[in-house]
């Protein structure tokens, strides 16, 4: 019964917020009190959630003054130099904007840190999505790709959890990897590339002030131009161009594009004209964040007051006025209740299946349903079930509950607790997609976009490069077959 209601409750909660029939932190809290209900909880089920929240108040705390500090930091300007750098190294073709986000967010998840990754790579980028009147949820899309595929680094969690659950060096479970991770970022950047593609021929139907007014089918794109196959050209704001003969369509030039004083940039985060800038102080804040990221990194203190000092520290110095303070704290406020919310509804749901015992039969029924004749395909069978266990439990539920029980089964198979440990790594990319991992709704809300909207795009990417991941870990190797 444990089993059917945990599956019931996963399915019920996707198709409530894909369908948009219930906002996110609403499906956060009701599915799981109904089914939690039906599972017997009874009385119990306010201690469970309470339990599950406190491991959830920390990261809470980290959202919110990460959310408060790099807010603050578009607003005083830091981040303008570097869109106004990539707007002219990309050029106003969706295609290379796309591209060049998902090699943004690959880099940036260098440092382990999903949160982080979110945070500057849509700082970076979403003004130049909305600049070019481009889809945020491709930007979501494309920096879950990227991020989630990057998850595997021996500092990102997931490694590191897998070779202590089965007491193995990190290094043996990750360096075999490599070629896995190449490839699903290959993987990656088709997909950004193809999103991009499809950005690019919405936008020439639906943005004619930006792509001009002449879509013809033999048009290609060239940076900031669109050459045709013949006939004069127009500019890109309706204008007349000066193709020569030669059919060029001269479409917003890129140093027009990326020109701050452009009106095109008013009422967004590039405001021109916006108050709260801080061009004096630039050096200071630049100083300042690579000081804030360097303890990210080197993980001296705990993050959550990381940024509550260096939040602090900006809001002194840039606004020094208690009244110019509690402005920017408010300006803010909506993306903090937005992610906040739903970090604390999400314990509703964790704790409901953990305090139930619904994991635990989940785990236990997907291991004996496997026929004895799998058993040399152990690995390959878990490389598969981590792409949707690890989006409906923890990591931790994952690799030190359910990934011992599979090893120690794959053993009498002759399949070593390295080749495991490598399979179970390879839903990472799905897993980072789950509303149970803060950083995704982190992403969601600076984007402003519906978290099934994200889903719709992202899932089945995911999946395939998961499974890319994996296959390739069989092709050199590193997950064998007993």
């Amino acid at each position: 019964m444990l089993v059917l209601l945990g599956f019931a409750m996963i399915a019920v909660f996707m198709i409530l917020i894909m369908t948009k029939k219930l906002t996110p932190v609403l499906a956060l809290i009701i599915v799981p009190t109904i089914f939690g209900l039906f599972a017997g909880a009874g009385l119990g089920i306010g201690p469970m959630v309470m339990d599950s929240m406190k491991s959830m108040t920390s990261t809470a705390a980290l959202l919110m003054f990460a959310i408060v500090y790099f807010g603050l930091m578009i607003d005083v300007g830091l981040f303008d130099p570097l869109v106004k750098f990539i707007l002219r190294k990309l050029g106003n073709d969706p295609a290379k904007v796309v591209l060049g986000t998902a090699i943004l967010a690959a880099a940036v998840s260098l440092d382990g840190d999903g949160s982080t990754t979110f945070i500057l790579t849509t700082a970076a980028m979403l003004p130049v999505y909305l600049r070019l009147k481009m889809s945020p949820v491709v930007l979501t899309c494309v920096a879950g790709l990227a991020n989630g595929t990057m998850n595997i680094l021996p500092w990102g969690g997931p490694t590191a959890r897998a070779a202590t659950a089965l007491k193995i060096d990190v290094n043996d479970v990750f360096v075999p990897m490599v070629p896995s991770l190449i490839a699903g970022l290959v993987v990656v950047f088709v997909f950004s590339w193809l999103l991009g593609l499809q950005e690019r021929n919405r936008l020439r139907a639906t943005a004619p002030e930006i792509w001009g007014d002449v879509a013809d089918a033999g048009d290609v794109f060239d940076g900031g131009t669109r050459r045709g196959a013949g006939g004069t050209g127009s500019s890109g704001r309706g204008g007349t161009g000066t193709g020569g003969g030669s059919g060029v369509v001269v479409l917003e030039r890129t140093e027009t594009l990326v020109d701050l004083a452009d009106t095109g940039l008013t009422d967004t985060a590039l405001d021109p004209h916006r108050k709260t800038l801080r061009p004096k102080l630039f050096w200071f804040n630049l100083g300042l964040t690579v000081a804030v990221m360097v303890m990210l990194v080197a993980n001296l203190v705990p993050l959550p007051y990381v940024f509550m000092v260096g939040s602090a520290i900006a809001l002194l110095v840039n606004f020094p006025k208690v009244k110019e303070q509690g402005a920017q704290l408010v300006a803010h406020a909506p993306s903090i209740v937005a992610v906040v919310s739903m970090v604390m509804a999400a314990a509703v749901l964790t704790g409901v299946l953990n305090g139930t015992g619904m994991v635990k039969e989940m785990s236990a029924w997907l291991v004996h349903i496997i026929p004895a004749e799998m058993g040399p395909f152990m690995g390959v069978i878990t490389g598969l079930l981590s792409i949707p266990m690890t989006f409906f439990m923890s990591n931790d539920a994952f690799y030190f509950g359910v990934l011992p029980v599979l090893s120690e089964t794959a053993a009498h198979y002759g399949i070593s607790g390295a080749e495991m440990a490598r399979a179970s790594i390879t839903g990472q990319p799905f897993h980072l997609q789950s509303p149970l991992v803060p950083a995704i709704l982190l992403l969601v809300s600076l984007a402003k976009v519906e978290l099934g909207d994200h889903h719709k795009k992202v899932l089945w990417r995911t999946a395939v490069i998961s499974v890319v991941m994996l296959a390739v870990g069989m092709l050199t190797g590193a997950i064998g077959i007993g």
